[in-house]
């Protein structure tokens, strides 16, 4: 399948690996940002064009752009009505409407960076305007990844909410952890094997079965006890008081 691809940045060069690995041909890249352009496109072996310029001989247009700048970057494009996706988790598939009447998305679940060697699975959720849209999406995504399948506007907004918390939070969480231990001077590698542990205990077992600690054991006189310890750190008291009170009351 040809296939263009509109952006940049970690998404872009990202299912743009993807798209090459899978066996499918990148006939164009367009961008902003140049010199990133002339990079991804040497490495997916295919050539630079500016957006407003962008063939319409692809089968698929990929816009891998900011959430706010989906509308904009698919108002410069002539693609005579083939397939026109966007990658967000919030953003409805309408907003491609005016450009083009088969339109959808390529939603990749996962925290890209286009740094790593290794590319993680990247589960990707497809939609489309249209019956034939979705099926020939769903089809490209499962080309590429091994974890596809569909989800309509509120369903990707669902898990792009769900996403932050078990993604987004989770890391800012390690952030705090790795934060008070090098006040503390205790060294954050000693969790490092707990973290693991505690994700890889996910594929088996659902979370709510593998809650530990204090607050789900009801222990309240080390859940005061840490409350005292961190008095002179009162964000990251307020937060732990915050978490533990949910804890122990999804007990109820």
């Amino acid at each position: 399948m040809n296939v263009a691809i509109i952006g940049t940045g970690n998404v872009a060069f990202v299912l743009g690996r993807l798209i090459k690995n899978a066996g499918h041909k990148i006939v164009q890249v367009a961008g902003r940002n140049q010199a990133q352009a002339i990079l991804l496109a040497d490495e997916l072996n295919s050539i630079v064009t500016a957006i407003g310029e962008v063939s319409a001989q692809a089968d698929i247009y990929i816009i891998a752009v900011s959430d706010k700048a989906i509308a904009e970057t698919a108002s410069q494009l002539k693609t005579k009505d083939k397939v026109v996706v966007h990658t967000a988790g919030g953003i409805p598939a309408d907003v491609l409407k005016p450009t083009s009447g088969n339109y959808g998305v390529l939603y990749p679940l996962q925290s890209i960076r286009k740094e790593n060697k290794q590319l993680p699975v990247i589960p990707l959720l497809v939609d489309g305007c249209n019956d034939n849209v979705r099926d020939q999406l769903l089809t490209f995504a499962q080309s590429l990844s091994s974890i596809a399948g569909t989800a309509n506007d509120e369903q990707r907004l669902a898990l792009h909410i769900a996403a932050v918390f078990a993604s987004n939070f989770s890391n800012y969480m390690y952030t705090l952890a790795k934060n008070f231990c090098d006040k503390e001077h205790v060294s954050f590698s000693y969790l490092l094997p707990l973290i693991e542990e505690t994700a890889l205990r996910l594929e088996h077992f659902p979370p709510e079965k593998m809650q530990t600690g204090p607050a789900i054991r009801g222990d309240t006189n080390t859940v005061s006890k840490h409350i005292d310890i961190l008095k002179k750190y009162p964000d990251l008291q307020n937060i732990y008081k915050i978490m533990s009170e949910s804890i122990m009351n999804s007990k109820k």
